[in-house]
């Protein structure tokens, strides 16, 4: 990991500015931007390796194309360009861009500001790719969100191309906009858009936080 000051990514904001930044940030963010110096050195203390061994499998191991959805730190952009993939990297948080982008330089790495139900920007580029990871994302959208934003995401997945994911379970951090989201609900949003269910297991927080569970979940796109 580079070493440098956090803090010097993520400035506080105050006053007017302040106000104006809160009012535009994206559903689902919320927190994120002022806790974003704290949340950078504690995500980055769990490896891409450990994160993600149950579905490295489903990994293609030549070079492909590879899109994170809500990138966070960039701690698995940086894991799956150091594989040889190409990555677009989509977040919408400025400050947490911003640090991942000081974290991981990489020229296989593309940064997006784009969000989720829409991702209108990425959308618009009109690609796909061989792998989608939606990691600590989904558990952000309400009901409606989520039925807005599966058929936006399984557009994105090539044909036989892998969509992986994780649900959170448990207390909500305070300030947070969080909801329960079952493995069930997902998979039968899926299915219709021919994306397959090819693992379903439970997963525990590699933060160890109390009370927390992850469910992990992966797709593959039919031919």
């Amino acid at each position: 990991m580079a070493t440098f000051a956090l803090e010097r990514y993520c400035p506080e904001f105050t006053g007017v500015d302040e106000v104006s930044v809160k009012a535009v940030r994206v559903s689902g963010t919320e927190h994120y931007a002022e806790e974003a110096p704290e949340l950078l050195k504690r995500y980055e203390s769990i490896s891409f390796a450990e994160a993600h061994h149950a579905v490295m499998h489903l990994i293609p191991k030549a070079p492909c194309r590879v899109l994170d959805i809500g990138a966070g730190t960039g701690r698995d952009a940086a894991g799956f360009a150091a594989l040889g993939h190409r990555v677009v990297a989509v977040e919408p948080t400025e400050e947490m861009r911003r640090g991942a982008m000081a974290l991981h330089p990489s020229s296989s790495i593309e940064w997006l500001d784009d969000s989720l139900p829409e991702l209108a920007s990425l959308r618009a580029r009109g690609e796909q790719y061989d792998v989608v990871m939606l990691t600590a994302v989904w558990m952000h959208l309400d009901e409606k969100q989520r039925r807005q934003a599966m058929p936006n995401v399984a557009a994105l997945v090539r044909d036989d191309g892998a969509m992986i994911m994780t649900l959170r379970h448990g207390p909500v951090p305070p300030g947070r906009r969080m909801f329960e989201v079952s493995a069930e609900e997902t998979i039968g949003l899926a299915a219709p858009l021919g994306l397959s269910c090819v693992l379903n297991r439970p997963a525990e927080s590699s933060l160890r936080q109390p009370g927390v569970s992850w469910t992990r979940l992966a797709f593959r796109k039919e031919l």
